[in-house]
């Protein structure tokens, strides 16, 4: 194998500090444009991460509530019970949850006396052990993500009046 010289050209010139087209960058310029990168680099990057994470997050709220709604309209539909937990725990293993990641809570409606004094909720599903006529029901539904970091609340109002 035959390995040449290389040699570097030389400019032809009279004056006694011109700089050849071969000499490069200096360190000084080099570190410079690496500075000057970064100043401008760190914010639009900081910026993309931040849209990625708020993305995420937004899609992670939208099914999540998405979820909760679904749970919302079988309670709806439900016919009327004392308890409403496993049509609120299907909703959340339709996407794949455990069920765990759903609850229920109720309350019943008790009527004022006379229609000049306000009714009250009282703690429970039913006023007895099954569901009496003109029961007004208020079943709150919360569901987490099973990331554990976004919850929501929504509250059904079902009736048989």
């Amino acid at each position: 194998m035959n390995l040449g010289v290389v040699r570097r050209r030389s400019v032809v010139s009279n004056d006694v500090d011109a700089v050849s087209p071969d000499d490069g960058f200096s360190i000084v310029e080099v570190i410079m444009t690496i500075v000057l990168m970064g100043i401008v680099l760190l914010p639009l990057m900081n910026a993309a991460i931040t849209a990625v994470k708020s993305s995420s997050s937004s899609r992670r709220v939208a099914e999540l509530q998405t979820v909760l709604l679904n749970a919302a309209d079988r309670v709806n539909r439900a016919p009327v019970k004392c308890d409403y937990l496993v049509y609120v725990e299907a909703a959340a293993q339709t996407k794949g949850w455990a069920p765990e990641q759903a609850t229920a809570t109720y309350e019943w409606y008790q009527p004022g006396a006379t229609a000049a004094v306000a009714g009250t909720w009282q703690p429970g599903a039913c006023n007895g052990p099954t569901p009496t006529l003109n029961l007004v029901q208020r079943v709150t539904i919360t569901m987490t993500s099973p990331e554990a970091n976004v919850s929501r609340t929504i509250q059904v109002v079902k009736s048989d009046v």
